[in-house]
């Protein structure tokens, strides 16, 4: 909404200062902090009061789990929705179709986990919704998105998949796009839903993901620099990186809560959603491969628990202790915070991998 204070900047010179991108997106990373330090404390008692028994713990996984996180109340994701939606209304340009379709995804992927999150609790067990029916509203949710982001982009690039590494190579993907782009946010979702194990292990490489997508969103959706750079100029795309802003702003908020030991879990009403913004956003700017290096810890999770229950049924063996492979390392003797930490850096440093395809083309 503050957007729309530039257009008086003709009267009032300094509101000229709403124009820019960089000023918003600082000003949506504030707000989404803030809101989640302001209504934090709140939403957490409401749900300590809601959830007596807290969020239940498998009984096979870690024993320390069970004494450590015993107790701790989960949905804390809808702090996360909750600062990321007042921000990004509050500071981006509500013309640009991208932002709602983001929105979309973000907030429906976050209603569906509230209500898996919600059958966990009342039925005190780890099984929510079917897996089935999870599966079909993500892709409902995602499909649409993905046919609203193609309406919306020019037609010379709007079904193309992009190549890292390479200036001039996009494929033709035609309507195959469409179930192509559901696929990239179904499975950044359920990524950073199994990556959600620690406290804090999900959250700090979400943020960093955010910030590498927050400077592609910008890069992309400006001429001089995609043109610099030799990658594919989408307009409207920067306003992204006020969204991916909000989202380390709101990651921040969340962390000061769930930071060893853990006041409040996200649950799946923050991973899903978290998860499923990422995608949307790498589909828009059309870095959609290079979601895979950025968030390489989410795809080695994932790929963890494929080969963990593709070995038991083949073979009746396991490959590791447990999937995912965080609980593997805590099996091992880790402690928590080290795993936590260490899985930090990787993301980092497939982050910063990530941002290299940018120049070397």
């Amino acid at each position: 909404m503050l957007y729309y204070l530039s257009q008086l900047s003709g009267d009032v010179s300094v509101l000229n200062v709403f124009r820019y991108l960089t000023f918003r997106s600082g000003g949506a990373a504030l707000t989404a902090l803030l809101v989640a330090f302001i209504f934090g404390p709140g939403i957490i008692r409401w749900l300590k009061k809601k959830q007596r028994e807290g969020q239940p713990i498998r009984e096979d996984g870690p024993e320390s789990h069970l004494l450590t996180k015993k107790g701790t109340p989960t949905m804390g994701g809808m702090m996360i929705l909750l600062a990321i939606g007042t921000a990004t209304l509050l500071w981006a340009d509500l013309d640009n179709p991208y932002v709602w379709a983001v929105l979309l995804v973000t907030l429906g992927y976050g209603g569906l986990g509230m209500i898996d999150d919600l059958k966990k609790v009342t039925k005190r067990n780890t099984k929510g919704v079917s897996g089935k029916a999870k599966l079909l509203v993500q892709f409902g949710i995602a499909g649409l998105a993905t046919y609203w982001i193609v309406i919306a982009t020019d037609p010379s690039i709007d079904t193309g998949l992009t190549v890292p590494f390479f200036k001039n190579i996009m494929w033709n993907l035609g309507w195959f796009y469409i179930p192509f782009g559901a696929v990239v946010m179904v499975g950044a979702s359920n990524a950073v839903n199994l990556t959600d194990g620690l406290d804090g292990l999900a959250t700090v490489p979400v943020m960093i993901a955010a910030a590498v997508y927050g400077l592609i969103s910008y890069l992309v959706g400006n001429a001089v620099y995609s043109s610099y750079l030799g990658i594919h100029y989408v307009p409207g795309s920067g306003e992204l990186s006020i969204l991916c802003a909000a989202i380390i702003g709101a990651g921040l908020g969340f962390l000061w809560f769930n930071a060893p030991p853990a006041m409040v879990f996200m649950g799946d009403t923050g991973s899903l959603a978290l998860g499923g913004a990422l995608g949307a956003i790498s589909v828009i700017t059309k870095h959609e491969i290079v979601l895979v290096i950025v968030g390489g810890l989410f795809v080695l999770e994932t790929l963890s628990v494929i080969i963990q229950v593709t070995s038991f049924k083949l073979t009746g063996k396991r490959v590791f202790r447990m999937a995912p492979i965080h609980h593997h390392f805590e099996k091992k003797g880790w402690h928590e915070s080290t795993v936590v930490i260490r899985f930090w850096i990787i993301a980092t440093i497939l982050a910063i991998i990530g941002l290299s395809t940018l120049k070397l083309r």
